[in-house]
């Protein structure tokens, strides 16, 4: 039986000559929810990136492997077809190109020809009941004078529609108000209540605790420097929290 989970070993990522990632150890099980903190800086959004596939990010040595399968030797469109999910931290504007089209678009690319045009309406419809979104989303164009809630629920949406393996949400609190974020959480605690969504595991790449208070995550590490220096609970982030990346940092050189 192939080795279920994403899992990343001794990762290291370079951007530009530079190394960023210096040894990456991870592993997120399907149905879990792992968060990714660290200080602005410490190679979180390289690590999201590097899975996805941007060619910008250079995987020096390492391994990737989602359910078995080296992601790592496959363009960014196989990493999807395999179901890896990427949220991006700010969502591109397409001026022209409405939402259902490229929703249908998407599913399209990743389970090409699965679902019937009428089918695929009717999923459409149901996953934005469970996600308490309005219809009127569909007709316009793709995060076009979207507020920063309105793209992350989209966003939201799309994970909903492509039902992925594994999604990674990659700093997706940032920018968003209280009401956004309680949002973004019922989105994602409603989605894993569906029968596609529970087994779904989570990586949530976040700067501040803030989302971890309406996502509550089964671990959190902490990515400091390139390296994730500590691992443990839920409480972890409000240690963080409380105490700031500076205590993590020394309580950490003192160890070495």
């Amino acid at each position: 039986m192939p080795q279920t989970g994403l899992h990343i070993h001794d990762l290291h990522v370079s951007v530009e000559g530079i190394e960023i990632l210096k040894g990456i150890d991870l592993s997120v099980e399907a149905g879990r929810v792992h968060a990714l903190m660290g200080p602005n800086g410490s190679g979180k959004s390289t690590l999201a990136n590097a899975l996805a596939g941007h060619p910008h990010y250079t995987v020096t040595s390492g391994t990737a492997t989602l359910d078995g399968e080296d992601i790592l030797t496959m363009p960014p469109d196989k990493r999807a077809k395999a179901g890896l999910f990427l949220s991006f931290q700010y969502p591109a504007a397409i001026p022209g190109v409405k939402v259902a089209n490229f929703l249908h678009a998407a599913r399209q690319a990743v389970r090409p020809g699965d679902l019937s045009p009428s089918k695929f309406r009717a999923m459409l419809f149901e996953k934005m009941d469970t996600l308490d979104m309005d219809a009127a989303f569909l007709g316009r164009y793709l995060n076009d004078g979207f507020s920063g809630g309105e793209k992350k629920r989209l966003e939201m949406l799309q994970m909903a529609v492509l039902a992925p393996r594994y999604a990674i949400l990659d700093e997706t609190d940032s920018g968003l108000d209280v009401d956004a974020l309680r949002s973004v959480g019922q989105a994602v605690h409603a989605l894993r209540a569906t029968e596609e969504g529970k087994n779904c595991g989570f990586l949530i790449i976040t700067h501040y605790p803030r989302i971890l208070a309406h996502i509550t995550p089964d671990v959190v590490h902490v990515l400091i420097d390139g390296r994730i220096v500590m691992t443990g609970g839920a409480d972890l982030a409000h240690r963080i929290e409380r105490e700031g990346y500076d205590t993590i940092r020394d309580e950490v050189a003192s160890r070495a």
